[in-house]
């Protein structure tokens, strides 16, 4: 939309219904996506966030700080046109997830990675129905495509909305598995980001670690639980919080 690159023109943000769900409209004038589609989302729990983000603007307007006005972009421009595609490419995860991946030593990484990751391969048998075998060292070894084919199917089964949380929890991760604990509130996200970090945690009691590395993994990890919180309140009957915007 050619309003990312302009200042601030409006006065207030509001949240309208709208055909097919909520709206947000920058004085009378509806948001539009990047390809000039209606920014129409399922949900006025989400509809209240990108109108807080849009109404936070000070002079110039910056993705960079409007998380959830970007997550809804990619739905409506990117994922519910290319569905099946994002699809495969998110579930092809299950054929070399972090979780399956050990190390050969030290005794005390490999004991760390069992304790973190066994209970998670026992859950996706135990609920999603899916055995994946854990194996030693990081030659790729393919796991059961019956199992990889239950997954996939899983996978296409999400809306765009759902599948565009699911392909940064997956993606940030590293693991499919991960990715569908989220989904089902297994743990808390932050609790599962750290299932996700065992071997950098580890390498960074050994050796340390830089100031950039040390941004990074934060970044990573806001980005992980914004995914959640996007696909939380996405959700149809999503509760909003109490604001101005109701």
């Amino acid at each position: 939309m050619s309003a990312w690159k302009a200042k601030r023109f409006w006065k207030t943000a509001t949240v309208t219904e709208a055909p097919g769900g909520f709206a947000v409209h920058l004085d009378a004038r509806p948001v539009r996506t990047p390809a000039k589609a209606p920014l129409v989302v399922p949900t006025r729990a989400l509809a209240e966030e990108i109108a807080r983000e849009w109404d936070a603007v000070d002079e110039k307007i910056d993705p960079s700080k409007m998380p959830y006005t970007r997550s809804a972009n990619a739905a409506i421009d990117k994922v519910a046109h290319q569905h099946a595609e994002v699809a495969q490419m998110i579930a092809d995860y299950g054929d070399a997830d972090l979780v399956c991946y050990r190390a050969e030593t030290p005794q005390e990484l490999t004991e760390r990675q069992a304790e973190a990751w066994d209970p998670l391969l026992d859950w996706a048998d135990s609920v999603l129905k899916v055995k994946l075998l854990p194996v030693v060292g990081v030659v790729h070894s393919p796991q059961d495509p019956i199992a990889l084919a239950h997954l996939h199917h899983r996978v296409e089964a999400l809306d765009s909305w759902a599948l565009t949380a699911f392909h940064d929890l997956v993606s940030l991760s590293g693991s499919l598995v991960i990715g569908f604990a989220a989904l089902h509130d297994l743990h808390p996200a932050e609790t599962l980001w750290g299932l996700s970090r065992v071997d950098e945690t580890w390498q960074q009691e050994q050796w340390g670690s830089d100031e950039e590395a040390l941004f990074m993994a934060s970044r990573k990890e806001s980005d992980f639980l914004h995914a959640k919180r996007f696909y939380d309140i996405s959700r149809a009957g999503a509760a909003p919080r109490q604001s101005r915007f109701t």
